[in-house]
């Protein structure tokens, strides 16, 4: 009995440190049955401290994650390539591998201001907005056959 190929999808961000991270975590605990996920970039850096707090609230362990460049995933096909920030989306327009493109438009919670308690709001709702698109992925894998860019 062959097993089915899951899709692969790839979360692009310019460090790889947050948005990325995030929306990779979301699609292994929402859909890791179903579709095999990965997060790059192309200017890796630290795993951001807030973003993996503000995931463990929520039952999301990404804390053994690590920023990767995305020479690495070079040598996979992906199905799906999602953007989360606008400058990866101009450093690289087309990601290696990718059958689609898709631009999710999440503002960045890195640059927040404020209080602490404010700064984690951001990334409260950056984590949020991330999880509601992730859901949607089993969707817009199987219905869009073509380039999507918002």
């Amino acid at each position: 009995m062959s097993e089915e190929k899951k899709p692969r999808v790839l979360f692009l961000c310019t460090a790889n440190s947050c948005r990325s991270q995030m929306a990779e975590g979301w699609a292994r605990h929402l859909l890791g049955g179903r579709m095999e996920a990965y997060s790059a970039g192309v200017r890796p850096a630290r795993v951001n401290r807030d973003a993996v707090r503000v995931m463990q609230e929520v039952g999301v362990d990404i804390s053994e994650h690590r920023a990767k460049h995305l020479d690495t995933m070079r040598p996979l096909t992906f199905d799906l390539a999602i953007t989360l920030c606008e400058n990866v989306r101009e450093l690289c327009p087309r990601p290696p591998g990718a059958a689609k493109l898709m631009h999710w438009p999440i503002e960045d919670p890195v640059g927040a201001v404020g209080t602490p308690e404010e700064r984690l709001a951001a990334f409260r709702k950056a984590r949020d907005e991330i999880r509601a698109m992730v859901e949607q992925l089993p969707r817009f894998i199987e219905e869009f056959p073509a380039e999507i860019i918002p």
